[in-house]
């Protein structure tokens, strides 16, 4: 299968901000989205702004550290956001819904690195890394599911 890469540069959390409501303007149900990196990177800054971005009514979108899922009321359908930092083994992902929620919701995967196998191979994959300088972000976007290409075509940035 081919693999797909595009790489971006982030100046602020402002350009970080637009991109993921751009992002969110292409998902539908059944697209899952893996991010990645260090703590600090800007994961959940990126998931909070799609997220609102994709509620017909503006509501507090917390950091699902502790809680592992939020799940919100989309305009299409529901959004699964998920912080799997404290997981130890891929089963509880299981016991949390998310498998299922891969082919029912739109699935934003905080540290998925936990899913091990479990990781939808359709999944765009998002590694957020920090810049040398302030604020700044570099946004590696990679997929192998041809799907991704016709969404990510409008993309700007």
């Amino acid at each position: 299968m081919t693999a797909f890469k595009r790489t971006v540069t982030l100046n602020s959390p402002s350009e970080t901000q637009a991109l993921a409501i751009q992002i969110g303007a292409t998902l539908a149900a059944g697209d899952v989205l893996l991010i990645e990196g260090p703590i600090g990177a800007g994961k959940t800054h990126f998931a909070r702004s799609l997220i609102q971005a994709l509620l017909p009514v503006q509501e507090d979108v917390p950091s699902p550290t502790f809680t592992l899922v939020q799940v919100y009321d989309g305009s299409e359908s529901e959004i699964w956001h998920a912080d799997l930092y404290r997981l130890s083994a891929p089963d509880e992902v299981v016991e949390l819904g998310l498998t299922d929620a891969f082919d029912e919701a739109i699935c934003l995967v905080e540290w998925p690195d936990r899913l091990a196998e479990l990781a939808p191979e359709n999944a765009l994959h998002l590694q957020l890394d920090v810049s040398d300088q302030a604020e700044q972000r570099r946004l590696t976007l990679s997929w192998t599911s041809p799907h991704w290409l016709e969404k990510l075509e409008g993309i700007n940035k």
